[in-house]
């Protein structure tokens, strides 16, 4: 049967096609547009329950660590904020707040008599403590993330040192990523002046004297002066989190988290 049979007496034949082909790629068009909507709302929750799982872990092995859990919390703003001292974006700065928490996430792998022992390491407990950035880069894997992807490199990264004594890669200098040398002050400066199992707090003030000698040596010059230029206000914001209760929910939304690199 011809187009032109089935048009109504009077109609034009020759527009019927073309208005039902028009009609049809609008329902295509609105049903591709529902489908892709569904989509990212699928990979939002995939990703949202992801990254919490994700913080769920780095917080569990931080307890076997320290039995408050807070020091995650502290990093992951103090880093994000240092970040932003430095130059970064504001973006970049909150994709690494979100994901500095998970610095030392391969901690879970290590077993209490190395990761509670109150004394030093024998060189084989060691060999077994410098395993936990690899083990905590494995565990978050090799996503498209964008923050899955930094937090693997900063959990990799956060023991190298400056002068290239750090593990477990011996990078130097530059060749170390920002978001490792970043987190590396941060962390050194907060786990100095909180408890551990195996001694008592330092002052802040002792902390700012470690942390200065160690310019040029275990972390970046120009992170070192960053932070010594703002230490009043890191330390204030370390202090907040602390009497506002802050937690790991606290740390920023999770829309950037579903953003997704080119293959």
């Amino acid at each position: 049967m011809s187009v032109a049979t089935l048009a109504a007496p009077g109609a034009d034949a020759s527009n019927c096609y073309p208005d039902a082909a028009g009609a049809q790629m609008e329902r295509m068009v609105a049903d591709f547009g529902r489908m892709y909507r569904e989509r990212n709302d699928a990979l939002q929750e995939v990703a949202r329950a992801h990254h919490d799982a994700l913080l769920r872990l780095a917080r569990a092995a931080e307890y076997r660590d320290d039995d408050t859990g807070v020091h995650i919390v502290r990093i992951g703003y103090i880093a994000g904020r240092l970040a932003e001292l430095l130059g970064s974006d504001p973006a970049q700065a909150l994709l690494l707040r979100q994901a500095a928490p998970m610095h030392d996430i391969g901690k879970i792998g290590v077993p209490d008599g190395v990761l509670k022992k109150p004394g030093g390491f024998t060189p084989e407990e060691r060999a077994v403590m410098n395993q936990h950035p690899r083990i905590g880069a494995e565990i978050l894997g090799r996503s498209r993330i964008p923050l899955f992807q930094l937090a693997a490199e900063v959990a990799l990264a956060h023991h190298e040192r400056w002068d290239g004594r750090g593990y477990p890669g011996g990078l130097a200098g530059t060749a170390i990523p920002l978001s490792g040398r970043i987190v590396a002050v941060t962390d050194f400066f907060d786990a100095l002046t909180m408890d551990r199992c195996y001694r008592p707090a330092f002052s802040d003030a002792r902390a700012v004297e470690m942390l200065r000698a160690e310019r040029g040596r275990a972390f970046d010059p120009a992170i070192v002066d960053t932070y010594l230029a703002h230490v009043g206000e890191l330390i204030a914001l370390r202090d907040r989190v602390g009497s506002e209760r802050l937690g790991l929910t606290d740390l920023s939304g999770l829309a950037d988290v579903t953003a997704v690199s080119p293959a």
